[in-house]
């Protein structure tokens, strides 16, 4: 997901960015969730651009000592079996603990990025009660007029799932990145590991409109 332009700052809940009227029920809780969604999914992007930038030191780890590696292993394969060469690769001084540091950050980043997709899912509970309650006041067709503009509180929670689902595909394939791109040594592998993060296949662009329509349409932002 590109990162969202003009969007820099976090959205804070108050009198400033709310209707004339008095946002309180129902209401304020899927504005308040509305502007935290904003919030995580900034707080994602940046840990993203942190991400990138530790994945690519571990690519160029690999990428511009394979050549010298390969010499050694050739070396060895001729007095040693395969495996054993395999090994004198990774006991070369110094490789292990800049790997292993820098893997080390990168898994910081990812579990970051899972406190994220934890407190969307939070978001997701909350947004299923106000659903839930809104049925029990005023029976499963909801209010007669909606909360904002046009939404009612189901299309509310239908676009919470459809975030949700798409930051934890995103989170499964940041792990899978992790587990793989120190152990890879084609630099063509490596680069689809660095676009897959970059890119983000699982967060398209209608992910942001989403966010956006959301923001629409609980007041963050002017219609």
């Amino acid at each position: 997901m590109d990162q969202m332009e003009g969007q820099s700052g976090d959205i804070a809940v108050t009198s400033a960015n709310r209707k004339c009227y008095a946002v309180t029920g129902s209401a304020r809780k899927i504005k308040d969730n509305a502007a935290d969604w904003h919030n995580l999914m900034m707080r994602w992007e940046k840990l993203n651009e942190e991400g990138f930038e530790v994945a690519g030191n571990i690519v160029n780890m690999r990428l511009t000592r394979s050549q010298s590696d390969q010499l050694l292993v050739d070396e060895s394969s001729s007095a040693t079996s395969a495996p054993s060469a395999s090994s004198a690769l990774w006991q070369l001084p110094g490789r292990a603990p800049e790997l292993q540091d820098e893997c080390c950050k990168l898994q910081d980043v990812i579990n970051k990025m899972g406190i994220v997709v934890m407190k969307m899912e939070r978001l997701v509970t909350s947004q299923r009660a106000v659903q839930d309650l809104e049925e029990f006041q005023f029976g499963p067709e909801g209010r007669k007029f909606p909360l904002f503009h046009s939404w009612d509180t189901k299309h509310f929670e239908e676009s919470s799932r459809i975030l949700l689902e798409s930051f934890c595909q995103e989170l499964k394939l940041k792990q899978l990145i992790l587990q793989e791109v120190a152990h890879t040594l084609t630099s063509d592998l490596c680069m689809v590991y660095l676009s897959c993060w970059l890119h983000q296949p699982f967060i398209p662009p209608q992910t942001r409109l989403i966010l956006e329509a959301l923001l629409l349409e609980t007041g963050h932002r002017p219609l």
